[in-house]
């Protein structure tokens, strides 16, 4: 094996190029993983537009986490992980869209062989889902919700607030194709965010009158966050989990306010140190909980990321979650 390897890296917002850039030295505790398929997200789209100037150019790597791969090598008597072994890797900052890297043998989750590896890939993402779940600023047993925003990980969403014991899910998204995919996955009603439409009042024909007790937001648009809290009733809940694309925007302020909400922020999951809720997400795809496979829409080989990239940012083609093969 040589010393090199490919990886993406962001030039400016919005160029992404496939470079040539050194495969990380392996380090004590650590394993040596070569990537076999990622899938995209929307804070990869954040990464590779909207970050600060002085982010850029990016580390090599950027922007990919949601990782499988086998392993090469390790340096760690106490692992009990083995060379050739597939595992889903936790990727932090974003910066594994290369061919091999190297991570922490704790942050290195095996992989059962029952289900193509593309389906347990969507542990990463439902991880995220799980834990922000665990931090809800409210119960939401017998509850009504509203989730902005159905792509994969709106989506899980659904999935968690119906096995939570949640009355009512509702989808929301701009894309109808999205939305014929919200009941697969737990939805019991759908809006199409589309002009004209008065979402408020689409929201109370199908909640008998009433706004939703919690409201999620997931697509990280300006216009989905500033209609959270007009969805949302007086005293209930917002969830902000979408990666907002930019930095500042024009907030409806005084109607947020005047709702008094309770309101959580969460992305990720870096502060859960075991990874249980990744674990949990595995063993759930693992036993079929829900079947994954309808929301892999589109694949793509490593030399066309950028091919990649573009439909994940905008959208068409009936795209929901995409696949890059570094293999």
């Amino acid at each position: 094996m040589t010393n090199t390897m490919l990886a993406t890296q962001v030039l400016a917002p919005g160029q992404v190029e496939i470079i040539n850039t050194e495969i990380p030295p392996l380090k004590k505790g650590h394993a040596l993983v070569k990537f076999l398929h990622l899938s995209l997200c929307g804070s990869d789209i954040f990464m590779l537009h909207y970050q600060t100037a002085d982010m850029y150019p990016t580390p090599p790597g950027v922007s990919g986490h949601e990782v499988v791969g086998v392993v090469e090598a390790i340096d760690d008597p106490n692992s009990q992980l083995q060379v050739g072994q597939k595992v889903l890797v936790l990727v932090p900052w974003l910066n594994g869209m290369s061919e091999f890297f190297v991570a922490p043998t704790n942050d290195l989750l095996p992989l059962p062989s029952k289900l193509p590896i593309e389906h347990y890939l969507q542990a990463q993402q439902l991880g995220t889902v799980i834990y922000a779940c665990k931090h809800l600023p409210t119960n939401v047993i017998g509850k009504n919700v509203v989730i902005i925003g159905q792509g994969s990980a709106g989506l899980w969403f659904n999935l968690m607030m119906k096995r939570m014991g949640a009355s009512q899910i509702i989808g929301v998204d701009l894309l109808p194709h999205r939305l014929e995919m919200s009941s697969h996955f737990g939805a019991t009603g759908t809006i199409l965010n589309q002009e004209g439409t008065n979402m408020e009042t689409a929201v109370q024909e199908q909640l008998n009158g009433r706004l939703a007790d919690l409201v999620i937001e997931v697509a990280g648009e300006p216009s989905s966050i500033n209609l959270t809290h007009t969805l949302v009733s007086e005293h209930g809940a917002l969830l902000y989990f979408g990666i907002f694309h930019g930095h500042r925007l024009d907030f409806d302020y005084t109607n947020f306010f005047e709702k008094y909400c309770r309101i959580q922020t969460i992305s990720g999951t870096w502060n859960e140190e075991d990874n249980s809720s990744t674990h949990q997400a595995l063993e759930m795809i693992h036993n079929q909980v829900v079947d994954v496979s309808p929301i892999l829409t589109h694949r793509f080989p490593f030399k066309n990321v950028k091919d990649a990239y573009h439909l994940q940012e905008h959208r068409h083609d009936n795209a929901i979650k995409i696949i890059v093969d570094m293999i």
